[in-house]
């Protein structure tokens, strides 16, 4: 990131000293505020406002806006409204975001002060600036912005309020509710903002089913095998996957009946889930085509459990390894590959011996390769369903599997009848 082009841009649209501005952008950063929301406070903090520029502002509909608008005037409808905050400086500053919409679209926004409009609302936005969020315009409200509420309903194809299932979830959800199960949740000392803090982390579920959650101001209510109503969360993205945040805003309530919690979790061919950018809970089936290497009996750094090589850790230098078993199977379903990660115990299950067997093994033959070789030879050519957390980055998928199993049927043929019952081309 180029702070110096931002910080130039910024200095002279406000006839500051660029300095002071890269200085002030630089201490936003290090707490990883966007790049975005970092300027809007520079420009708040050195009286450029939040809102639009000096110019009259267009009245536009949602569908017309670009982020090559400056100031625009929207009538909208309020569908959701979220809030939390980000540091600068040392001072908490409290922030609204959520969506709007008219009839020609929806558009998300960010109020950097109270405005009282509520979802449901239809209201007036004067003179609000445009910027780029994620690849798309978002409308950012700030000291030069004006809110009125309007008498006559905009009427909105979308519905009113943050209500959604977990399965609906996407990175970037803001003022989200959801009701669900907690499944798992642990306390947790982490170092944050603020020096050391306890959080809340674990998985929550519904009929739809899991994902990750992290409470960052620990609510009593939220208790394994709880079931709980969560209103305004946001969405971001861990490891791929959405990951629920509860924070001081979100109002956390016991529900009476029970959430019920899918036992099963969504298949899809590996085109698909690849194609979707990350799933949390998923079923992928394929022919196993290849183990990669760092397969069979490895070596971990005691300090921090990442796999060595030549007893040199990453992160730690050279460490004293510690033994442990993992494989990397590439599944194919002929729309798609990714890798399988499989751990000790399921590794162990595919071996027929464990960590103590492994080892004998790798002595005999005077190779601790043999065990990857025993495991492919076990493996490749035969199909399995896998079921697990799939992530996916610039070095391609991979799916930490919870559950490996042998399948009859042959996944690509399988892969191909669902595609062609979808009407999509193989």
């Amino acid at each position: 990131m180029d702070v110096d082009k931002h910080a130039d841009e910024l200095a002279s649209a406000l006839g500051v000293d660029k300095e002071e501005v890269k200085e002030d952008l630089e201490n936003l950063l290090q707490y990883s505020v966007p790049i975005d929301e970092a300027k809007q406070s520079v420009r708040r903090k050195h009286g450029g406002g939040g809102g639009g520029g000096d110019a009259t502002p267009e009245s536009l509909d949602v569908a017309d806006l670009t982020t090559e608008h400056d100031n625009v005037t929207v009538t909208v409808r309020v569908l959701t409204k979220g809030t939390r905050s980000i540091r600068y400086q040392g001072e908490d500053i409290t922030i609204r975001e959520g969506e709007f919409a008219d009839e020609t679209g929806t558009v998300s926004y960010t109020a950097w002060q109270e405005f009282g409009f509520e979802p449901g609302d239809s209201i007036t936005v004067g003179n609000a600036g445009v910027r780029e969020w994620e690849g798309h315009p978002e409308l950012n409200l700030g000291d030069s912005t004006s809110v009125a509420l309007e008498s006559d309903e905009v009427e909105v194809p979308y519905g009113i309020g943050g209500e959604r299932d977990l399965i609906d979830l996407e990175p970037g959800d803001r003022g989200r509710t959801v009701e669900v199960n907690v499944v798992e949740v642990e306390e947790r000392t982490i170092d944050g903002r603020d020096g050391e803090t306890e959080i809340l982390s674990g998985v929550i579920g519904d009929e739809t089913g899991r994902l990750p959650f992290t409470d960052w101001d620990p609510h009593p209510e939220i208790e394994t095998g709880e079931s709980v109503r969560l209103a305004d969360v946001y969405v971001r993205e861990y490891r791929g996957a959405p990951s629920v945040n509860v924070s001081e805003f979100s109002t956390v309530e016991a529900l009476d009946a029970p959430v019920t919690v899918t036992d099963s979790a969504p298949s899809m061919s590996i085109g698909d889930a690849v194609t979707a950018g990350g799933l949390f809970d998923v079923a992928l089936s394929g022919n196993v085509i290849e183990v990669r290497d760092g397969s069979g009996l490895i070596e971990r750094c005691p300090e921090c459990n990442r796999a060595i090589q030549n007893g040199e850790c990453r992160s730690h230098g050279d460490v004293e390894g510690v033994d442990d078993l993992r494989t990397k199977a590439i599944l194919d379903d002929g729309t798609g590959t990714c890798t399988v990660i499989l751990g000790r115990e399921l590794t162990e299950s595919i071996y027929g011996g464990d960590l103590d067997d492994a080892r004998d093994a790798a002595r005999e033959a005077m190779d601790r390769e043999v065990v990857a070789e025993d495991i492919a030879a076990e493996l490749v050519g035969d199909a399995y369903r896998a079921r697990g957390s799939l992530s996916v980055d610039e070095y391609g998928a991979n799916l930490n599997a919870d559950a490996f199993e042998p399948v009859d049927e042959d996944p690509e043929t399988a892969a191909r009848d669902l595609l062609a019952e979808l009407g999509v081309g193989a």
